[in-house]
């Protein structure tokens, strides 16, 4: 196939940190990179820690990291850490003082949480409007990937509407339907799939759409019908959780009407996620709900097994439900890069660490992270870009892992292979759901009570949606379960929360 160029536009239980920790953060200066002049003044060098994928990341020699030192005028340390042990790394790193003038944060550990409230990490968020690619930042994802409503790391960046349908495209033909815009749309869709023999092999062996008990589908789908996305907002602009409004209820129903028809797997509660795709490709059921990348995996393996079949996958983001189009979005980040204060030690410093991040998401930078130095590790031919090394050629481990400290904000810009017309609509409709997606306003907040209690929580409420769907429980007993998880420290949860989003907003 040929190749053309063509830029991607989308990619508790540790003890805190205590004041003595903080006060070593402050005091060990800038032992680990050395960046600042003597005086405080220009960072000529920096040292990044992040995650490796490979036994071998690109040592200090890699021509791929020479050309991006020059590319950012800056000379750069790597201190790479396979991902296996990456967290009991950071944690190390984080008490020992000794810090790097980039660290990447790959969660919200405790450990990281306690050093921003110590005041040992940049707020980062006043400063991102003065860089021309940082400035376009994501609001939903900024917000996301707060502490306590501010900015201590610029967000990884990766797809916002990463959520959506696959659906088989020659089901669709075969019924004489076209892709549902609404949820009765959708539900027709279904019933079709089950009663209309929908693969033309004459036997009563197909189904709509399938189901594990992964519960993603079910979030997403609530969101078609205006439930919000874990928290919204009562009438008195208080927080409450999605499962005692009535649009979380209707979606229940909607769900129960299609256990009822058998329009779903009767095996959902207790189907392997790892097997969830299966009834897909063995053309038993013809719609999944889940990530939109699912779509052109699932038609590469059934051209596969079957190369006759012409164009049997189609994607779509979402159906209109009765107050409009939304989508259930993902975090829309994988880690940040945060800039201790220990290292970086005045704004001016953390101006010239900043505006090195910025320049990693020019084409140049991203060329050189993802696809390696022309000519070494590629090569264009007019509008065609060619690799010249294989991923698991060693000689791909001259760039592979640069990519972990890339933000891609507001975009990827490096070179990747020719698309396929599923894969364009994929990234397009990533672009599409972002301008749909229901934002958390509770992602951000940190709650003791939860961290204590979440799994005992969500599980009653996680059970109570099954047995309802499946017929174990009727309205009333959906209900009685709200009353259990509220006086099994869900009231307490709730006062937490929301006393966390107003002190967020003050």
């Amino acid at each position: 196939m040929t190749q053309s160029k063509k830029w991607s536009k989308n990619k508790v239980a540790f003890p805190v940190l205590s004041a003595m920790l903080a006060a070593s953060l402050a005091a060990c200066g800038n032992e680990e990179g050395g960046a600042s002049g003597e005086d405080g003044g220009s960072v000529d060098s920096l040292t990044i820690m992040t995650t490796a994928y490979t036994t071998e990341p690109p040592a200090e020699d890699s021509p791929a990291l020479k050309e991006l030192e020059e590319f950012t005028g800056k000379d750069i340390t790597m201190n790479w850490v396979l991902d296996s042990a990456y967290a009991d790394k950071l944690n190390i790193t984080l008490a020992s003082g000794n810090l790097p003038e980039i660290m990447m944060i790959p969660t919200k550990l405790p450990s990281f949480v306690s050093a921003v409230r110590d005041d040992a990490f940049w707020e980062l968020g006043p400063y991102l409007k003065d860089y021309p690619n940082l400035s376009q930042a994501n609001e939903i994802t900024l917000q996301n990937s707060s502490i306590d409503g501010k900015i201590y790391g610029v967000y990884r960046a990766r797809p916002l509407g990463r959520n959506g349908v696959t659906i088989r495209k020659d089901w669709l033909a075969n019924v004489g339907m076209e892709t549902p815009k609404t949820i009765d749309d959708f539900y027709n869709v279904l019933k079709a799939f089950k009663e209309n023999d929908p693969d033309g092999n004459g036997a009563d062996d197909t189904y709509g759409m399938v189901i594990s008990k992964y519960t993603g589908p079910f979030d997403v789908m609530q969101t078609w019908f205006g439930a919000p996305n874990k928290w919204g907002e009562d009438a008195n602009g208080n927080l409450q959780p999605d499962f005692v409004t009535d649009e979380y209820f209707e979606a229940q129903k909607f769900f129960k009407k299609l256990f009822d028809e058998g329009l779903i797997n009767e095996d959902f509660a207790v189907m392997d996620p790892q097997k969830w795709g299966d009834p897909l490709l063995n053309s038993q059921a013809g719609v999944i709900v889940d990530v939109l990348d699912r779509a052109h995996r699932a038609e590469e393996a059934m051209l596969q097994a079957n190369p006759d079949l012409k164009e049997p996958i189609d994607v779509f983001g979402a159906v209109e439900g009765p107050e409009g189009l939304f989508n259930l979005p993902t975090s829309g980040y994988s880690g940040m890069l945060a800039i201790p204060k220990s290292s970086v030690e005045t704004e001016e410093e953390l101006k010239e660490v900043l505006d090195f991040i910025d320049k990693l998401s020019e084409q140049e930078a991203q060329a050189l992270a993802y696809n390696g130095v022309e000519g070494v590790h590629y090569e264009l031919e007019g509008d065609v870009y060619k690799p010249l090394v294989e991923l698991n050629d060693p000689v791909a481990n001259e760039f592979t892992d640069l990519n972990q400290f890339q933000t891609g904000i507001p975009e990827n810009r490096f070179y990747q292979e020719e698309l396929t017309p599923l894969i364009e609509k994929e990234e397009q409709v990533k672009l599409d759901n972002e301008e749909i997606v229901v934002p958390n306003p509770a992602e951000a907040l940190l709650s003791e009570g939860y961290a204590q209690k979440g799994q005992q929580l969500d599980n009653i409420i996680n059970d109570a949606r099954i047995k309802f769907i499946v017929g174990q429980i009727d309205e009333a007993g959906f209900k009685d379960a709200i009353e259990l998880w509220k006086s099994s420290g869900g009231n307490e949860y709730i006062e937490e929360i929301n006393k966390l989003h107003k002190e967020a907003q003050s």
